[in-house]
């Protein structure tokens, strides 16, 4: 059996059951779930939810051998400059609960990666220098008063063949704890969808640009459309070629800009989307009406 291994957090104790949160390439079809404790107990876990966009899964134990859980700082407070501390398992359960050191380094970055099944999903993380390995995944980012601020999930290790020091990412606690909320609750995320099929503007050539009559234009990025679902919220809004700017006022440049300001929205909220048909800029207001379990 191929097995990975990862780190999580203990963040619930509710009667017999507690609850850890890691990322879900850690347990990504995973038939069997071990959790190895850092008193080296070892439990078995069932899955409660898991979500592919976030990276974030909740599995629940046996609560009888936890004795302390642990407590989510506000992320929208962390400076950077201050000190960052990982706990984790790089490596795997050999080097089980390590504990290395950093700073915050930056916030709001973007982190762009591709799932197992390519579909290509942009996080707002915090960046660190803390030392984060394989194995570190799903494990805690802390502030200096010991309160979880990040959940640990990738680096950067090199980029075009040059090699890269100190680039860790850790999705911020606010966004864990909203989508721990709704795995808890439904064992997954629900999320808006407009049903449209788009391509970036700038993987376009030349010749088709020219054919959707957008060959001499100003535009330079942006979402091209081309298709709507029947029945779903861009149906009858958008037409082939259309080229979306602009979400809430929020510039989006490609498929992945879209996504996430979609992805900020819950299920009934309308959006007011900025586009160009035939070189005239428009807007419409477009109510969110259906998920992501729509899309054909």
């Amino acid at each position: 059996a191929v097995a990975g291994e990862g780190s999580g957090v203990i963040y619930k104790k509710d009667g017999d059951t507690a609850y850890i949160v890691t990322n879900n390439h850690v347990i990504s079809g995973a038939e069997k779930i071990d959790i190895l404790l850092a008193s080296g107990e070892k439990l078995s876990g069932e899955l409660v939810g898991a979500d592919t966009y976030s990276d974030i899964a909740v599995i629940k134990i046996a609560a009888d051998k936890v004795t302390t859980i642990a407590e989510f700082a506000n992320s929208d407070t962390i400076k950077v400059g201050e000190t960052a501390i990982a706990i984790g398992s790089p490596l795997g359960s050999v080097y089980a609960n390590t504990v290395t050191q950093g700073i915050i380094s930056s916030l709001s970055r973007t982190v762009t990666s591709q799932t197992e099944d390519g579909q290509t999903i942009s996080t707002n993380a915090i960046q660190t220098d803390v030392a984060i390995n394989p194995g570190n995944s799903g494990g805690p980012l802390i502030n200096i008063q010991g309160q979880v601020i990040g959940i640990n999930s990738s680096k950067i290790t090199s980029s075009s063949g040059v090699a890269v020091e100190g680039m860790g990412f850790a999705i911020p606690s606010n966004d864990v704890v909203q989508i721990i909320n709704q795995l808890e609750t439904n064992g997954k995320v629900t999320r808006p969808a407009l049903g449209v099929q788009m391509v970036n503007l700038t993987d376009l050539s030349t010749s088709q640009l020219e054919k959707a009559g957008l060959a001499n234009t100003d535009l330079t990025s942006g979402v091209l459309i081309v298709s709507t679902q029947p029945g779903l919220p861009a149906d009858g809004k958008f037409e082939p070629y259309d080229v979306i700017i602009e979400i809430d006022g929020e510039t989006i440049e490609n498929k992945s800009d879209l996504q996430s300001e979609l992805y900020k929205h819950q299920i009934g909220d309308t959006i007011t989307v900025t586009y160009y048909r035939n070189n005239k800029k428009m807007t419409v207001d477009i109510k969110l009406t259906h998920s992501t379990d729509d899309l054909s």
